[in-house]
Formats: structure tokens, sequence, C-alpha cells
């Protein structure tokens, strides 16, 4: 049986957003360097990647990679 949404915590209804606002957006260009506040124009700012969530795939590929690599090096 599922929980009813009004009885969730409040931390738990919070996750990443994946639009910015006007400012988040150049903050992230004056740190690449594609925005220069006194010559271009906060309008027509081009698109800016947000974070997204890596699926934990990596570290069990890595672990399997780690334990085959060990035992071909002090085998032969």
């Amino acid at each position: 049986m599922s929980i009813h949404s009004s009885l969730r915590g409040a931390n738990s209804l919070v996750g990443e957003r994946s639009v910015w606002t006007r400012v988040e957006r150049l903050q992230a260009l004056q740190k690449k360097g594609k925005f220069d506040p006194e010559k271009d124009s906060v309008y027509g700012l081009p698109k800016v990647r947000t974070k997204f969530k890596v699926a934990g795939k990596k570290k069990k590929a890595k672990e399997e990679g780690e334990a085959g690599a060990a035992p071909a090096e002090g085998g032969e």
C-alpha cells in the first residue's frame, strides 16, 4: 500500500530543478567565460545544461574491472 502524497516528508518532495533562473544561468556562463556583463546582453542567452543524476552502475563496473585486472597481472 502506498503512502498518500500529503503524508510525505517535506524533504522527499524536493528534487533537482531542470530549469535555472536567469541569475543562475548568468553565473554559470560567467564561470565558463561565455558571458561578459559589460559587453553581452541578458536577453537571448544560450542554453545551459543543468546537473543530472548519474546512475550507480559505474561503481559496479569499476569494481569488476579492478577485480578482473588483479589476477591477470599476478597470474602471468
